[in-house]
Formats: structure tokens, C-alpha cells, sequence
């Protein structure tokens, strides 16, 4: 399982966990197997200045991510996430570590959309499903 974590920095598992997906300047990417890892990536976010719904998505699909996690996303990107194979997480803090650690330990699961996509408006889309 490969899992996509949004970081503050290129220091790997180290880095700070960005709140926001498309504004993260890094991606660290973890292969995983059960509870074991195999490898750390991280790679700079090719949106970082600017993208449109959906871009970031693919690019996180197109690097084989399983799962997305990060501080808070909105309706529409969980969407695109789910659209993509990639089962989004939300609600990460502190280091890419205890992000993955509490992810793997089930302590972090679902996602819901960011109180900033609510106040826009960008909440699920009617009868759309949230984990």
C-alpha cells in the first residue's frame, strides 16, 4: 500500500503535516506492508501555486497512492479522491509520522469536509457519501 501524507517540508517522515492538500508544498509518499515501512518518498507538490479541482488528485493517483491523508480537504476533492481509487483521510496533525502511526493503528479514519469548503459552500454534494 503506498500512502500519501501532505507535508509542510521535503524532510520525509519528519515533516510536518500541512493542514491543506492542494496548498501543501510537499507530498511524502510511504509504501507500507501491514504495519512496515518500506519506503519514503517525498516529492514537491507541482500545484503548489496554483491548481484546479481535480489536479491534485490525479497527480497523488499517478504516483500510486492508496490513500491521501492530511489536515482538512473539501467535499469536491474527497470526490475526486474517491473518483481516483484513493481513500482520503482528514483530521492529521503534528509529524508525517504520527500521522501514518495513527492512521495504521485506526486512530485516523474518514473524511469529512474542512469548515472553510462548509462556509463556501463546498460541502458534500447532495446524497454523495463521506467515509
Amino acid at each position: 500500500m503506498r500512502v500519501a501524507i501532505s507535508a509542510e517540508n521535503g524532510l520525509g517522515l519528519e515533516s510536518p503535516v500541512n493542514p491543506h492538500f492542494g496548498r501543501c508544498p510537499y507530498f511524502v509518499f510511504i509504501d507500507v506492508d501491514d504495519q512496515s515501512i518500506l519506503g519514503v518518498r517525498s516529492v514537491a507538490n507541482p500545484f503548489y501555486n496554483q491548481h484546479q479541482p481535480g489536479q491534485v488528485p490525479a497527480f497523488v493517483h499517478e504516483q500510486g497512492a492508496n490513500v491521501m491523508i492530511t489536515g482538512g480537504m473539501g467535499g469536491r476533492a474527497v470526490a475526486f479522491f474517491q473518483e481516483c481509487g484513493i481513500q482520503p483521510i482528514t483530521g492529521a496533525a503534528g509529524t508525517v509520522r504520527q500521522a501514518l502511526e495513527q492512521y495504521l493503528s485506526g486512530k485516523l479514519q474518514g473524511a469529512g469536509p474542512c469548515q472553510e469548503s462548509i462556509d463556501h459552500g463546498h460541502g458534500f454534494p447532495q446524497g454523495a457519501e463521506h467515509l
